[in-house]
C-alpha cells in the first residue's frame, strides 16, 4: 500500500518550477507514494487522499493561511529536488506554526519515505485487526501481577479502535492449545524439515520442537482465515496451562514469513506500538521488560538475581532488560546471535521453548504509546552489553544506559517497552505527527 499525496498550489497558479518539482516527487517517491493530479489550495479535497504536499512554498502562504488551516490532513513540505524541505521554508513553516498550523517538513529523503509509509499505515489500520488468544486474563498464574494490565480492559480496546481504527479479535487460548496438540507429528516434522537448516537450537528434544511447530501451525490456520489480521498475541504466561509450549518460535517464523507483528502476553498496546514504528521506520523492533537499577530489590527478586551488573558511571542511569529468561522474542533477521533453547520460567510448561537472542550493541531507542493513545514516550540510550546469571530468570539480559534514570522512573508507562535499533527520536517525531501523537522524551 502506498500513500496518496495531493500536490496543491497557491492562487498564483502552477508555474514551470511547480511542475518540475511535482515530477521530482513522483520519481523520488514512486516506491512509497502515489502522486495525485494537483489542485489549487482551497479546493475540496477528495476522500481518498492521505496528505497534501506543498511542492512550492511561496509568500502566498501568508495570504492563504486560512486555506492552509482548513486542510484537515497532514501537510507535507517537499520543495527541494532531493525530496526534502528547503532551507527557505523555515520562515513560512514557523509562521504557520505560530498560527497553530503544523507542517511536516522532512530534511532527508529517508524521513520523507518513512512519512509516506506512515501515511499508508494510518489508512491501512482502518481495515486491520489484531488477534489475541485468551480466556480469563488475570485469573491464571501470578494473578496479582496480571490483573493490573491495561491492555485487557475494554476501555483500551475502545480507545484503540476510536483513535486508529484497529479492532481486536479475541479467541480461546484453551481451544487453540487443544487444537495444536491434535496436529499430527508428521505435519510438524514436514515443517521442521523445511526450517531446520535455518533455526539454530540447543538442548531441545523432538517433542519440544514438534509442540512449538504445532502451535505455529494452529496460529497460522487462524491467520489464513482472515487476511486482515496483521498482529497477534497469546496470554502465554498467565494462562500457560492451556498449552504444552510457548509461542516464541511461532512469532519468529510468522514474522520471517509474512512480517506479522506479535505481542508477548497478548499486549495489544505493544503490538500497536511495534506495528506503527516498524512499518513506518523499517527498523528492527522487539518488546522486553524493563528493570531499572533504581527499582532495587523489587526488580532483583522478580528476576531471581542477587545484584545488578557492574556498570561504568552512575548506576542510577541503567536498566536491565529481560523477558522469559533472555532478552525476549526477537526475529532472527534482527539478531546478532539467535538460538532456540528450553524454557527458563517456572510459570510455563516443562516442554516449552524460548529464544535466546541479542540485538546489536550500540544506539538504542525505547518507545511506547500511552494509555490515552495520544502520545509516545521515547528514550534514546545505549545498549552497552549483556549480563547473565546462572540459575536465575535472567540468563542473557541487555544492559542499557539511559539519560536520566529518575526521570525514567517517574514517567514510564509500563514494564513492557519497545526496543528499536539506532537512535530514532528525530524520525519518530515526524511519523508521530502522521498518527496524531505527541512525543514525550524521557
Amino acid at each position: 500500500m502506498k500513500a496518496r499525496l495531493l500536490p496543491v498550489y497557491f492562487h498564483s497558479g502552477p508555474d514551470a518550477d511547480f511542475a518540475k518539482q511535482v515530477n521530482n516527487i513522483v520519481g523520488l517517491l514512486m516506491d512509497v507514494a502515489e502522486i495525485l493530479p494537483p489542485l489549487p489550495l482551497g479546493s475540496p479535497i477528495p476522500e481518498h487522499v492521505d496528505a497534501v504536499v506543498f511542492p512550492q512554498m511561496l509568500g502566498n502562504a501568508y495570504r492563504q493561511v486560512e486555506d492552509i488551516a482548513a486542510l484537515a490532513l497532514p501537510k507535507l513540505v517537499i520543495t527541494s529536488e532531493f525530496g526534502t524541505m528547503s532551507m527557505w521554508d523555515w520562515e513560512i513553516c514557523s509562521y504557520l506554526r505560530d498560527k497553530g498550523i503544523e507542517t511536516i517538513a522532512p530534511y532527508n529523503i529517508t524521513q520523507t519515505q518513512q512519512i509516506c509509509r506512515a501515511l499508508a499505515v494510518r489508512r491501512e489500520l482502518r481495515q486491520v485487526k489484531y488477534m489475541v488468544f485468551q480466556d480469563n486474563p488475570g485469573e491464571g498464574f501470578q494473578a496479582s501481577i496480571f490483573k493490573r494490565f491495561y491492555w485487557w480492559e475494554d476501555e483500551c480496546k475502545r480507545k484503540m479502535l476510536d483513535k486508529f481504527g484497529v479492532s481486536i479479535v479475541t479467541k480461546s487460548f484453551r481451544e487453540l492449545g487443544a487444537e495444536a496438540k491434535q496436529i499430527p507429528d508428521a505435519d510438524a516434522e514436514a515443517v521442521w524439515q523445511t526450517w531446520q537448516s535455518r533455526i539454530p537450537t540447543a538442548n531441545l528434544t523432538a517433542r519440544n520442537m514438534y509442540s512449538a511447530i504445532k502451535l505455529y501451525l494452529a496460529v497460522r490456520r487462524e491467520l489464513d482465515s482472515d487476511p486482515t489480521i496483521r498482529g497477534v498475541g497469546i496470554n502465554c504466561l498467565n494462562e500457560s496451562h492451556f498449552s504444552d509450549t510457548t509461542p516464541c518460535l511461532a512469532w519468529n517464523m510468522l514474522y520471517e514469513e509474512r512480517r506479522l507483528i506479535w505481542g508477548c502476553e497478548a499486549d495489544t498496546v505493544s503490538i500497536l506500538t511495534k506495528y506503527l514504528l516498524h512499518h513506518s521506520l523499517e527498523v528492527p523492533v522487539m518488546m522486553s521488560n524493563l528493570y531499572p537499577f533504581l527499582m532495587g530489590q523489587a526488580a532483583l527478586k522478580h528476576e531471581r538475581i542477587s545484584e545488578f551488573p557492574e556498570v561504568p558511571g552512575n548506576p542510577d542511569n541503567f536498566i536491565l532488560a529481560a523477558h522469559c529468561g533472555y532478552l525476549g522474542v526477537l526475529p532472527q533477521s534482527f539478531s546478532t546471535t539467535w538460538t532456540l533453547k528450553p524454557k527458563v520460567l517456572a510459570i510455563v510448561d516443562e516442554n516449552s521453548a524460548v529464544i535466546d537472542a541479542r540485538l546489536p550493541e550500540g544506539p538504542l531507542t525505547l518507545a511506547k504509546i500511552d494509555p490515552g493513545f495520544e502520545r509516545l514516550t521515547v528514550i534514546e540510550g545505549e545498549l552497552t552489553g549483556y549480563a547473565g546469571y546462572p540459575g536465575s530468570d535472567c540468563l542473557n539480559g541487555a544492559v542499557v544506559h539511559i539519560p536520566d534514570g529518575h526521570r525514567l522512573m517517574n514517567n514510564l508507562l509500563s514494564h513492557h517497552y519497545i526496543f528499536l535499533t539506532g537512535h530514532q527520536l528525530a524520525n519518530i517525531r515526524h511519523v508521530a505527527k502522521v498518527y496524531g501523537l505527541e512525543v514525550d522524551v524521557l
